[in-house]
């Protein structure tokens, strides 16, 4: 992740003295990141807590309440937007983007990091059950295949020189279990799989864990694009 994010800033063009907004900041460390290298780095997050969080762990960094479809700037006041792990989580993104347009600069530059909720890579003896939960997991979240509609909403939205790039992170190893367990479960909760299914499913990854034998593969997805 480290890797991703100093790419971002070189998508962005980080250098002194830019105006850039970090939107769904989190706990922060982009935005206080993006300002050790000399940018006016703000983080805007619609979480009281994360902001709280921030606060408390750069205080020497920017940030502010707010999301992502309406930003606290003036038409064309920034020169860099970014969003980490964000629009997957947005009812509309189109709007969000429409948004990142108007506070952008002509010039000004958008970069925009997250996976497609489809896309995981997971090794199982039973294939059709590991696609009912990847698609189930999938399907719970409010624009969970956003990623790979990136390209055409930039052009949409008025932007220019839309670039994409992925980087896949691969575990194999039994630190994914926890979160291989958690997607069961919410499949189960759901309906899409049954209880003895979700069970004999993280039986299997937890072994597999143990083993030395898990494969779990995410491709992580870098979106950027250039305000005329």
């Amino acid at each position: 992740m480290r890797e991703l994010r100093t790419r971002s800033y070189g998508l962005l063009g980080i250098r002194p003295d830019v105006a850039v907004v970090d939107v769904g900041c989190g706990a922060g460390r982009a935005v206080a990141e993006m300002g050790e290298l000399g940018a006016r780095a703000v983080g805007v997050d619609p979480d009281e807590r994360m902001i709280s969080l921030a606060r408390e762990r750069w205080p020497g960094a920017n940030f502010r309440a707010g999301d992502a479809y309406g930003l606290p700037y003036v038409d064309g006041a920034l020169h860099g937007y970014r969003a980490d792990k964000v629009f997957h989580v947005l009812d509309d993104p189109a709007r969000a983007l429409a948004e990142a347009r108007r506070v952008l600069a002509p010039g000004g530059r958008i970069v925009l990091v997250g996976h497609d909720w489809d896309t995981f890579v997971i090794d199982s003896d039973d294939a059709a059950l590991t696609r009912a939960i990847v698609h189930a997991r999938a399907d719970m979240i409010a624009a969970p295949r956003v990623v790979r509609r990136l390209h055409n909403l930039l052009l949409d939205a008025g932007f220019a020189d839309v670039t994409v790039e992925a980087d896949i992170t691969v575990s194999t190893d039994g630190a994914i279990v926890p979160v291989l367990a958690d997607m069961a479960d919410k499949s189960q909760s759901v309906g899409a799989i049954s209880e003895a299914q979700a069970e004999a499913w993280v039986a299997e990854q937890r072994e597999r864990g143990r083993s030395g034998r898990s494969f779990f593969a995410l491709p992580m997805f870098v979106t950027a694009a250039t305000r005329p």
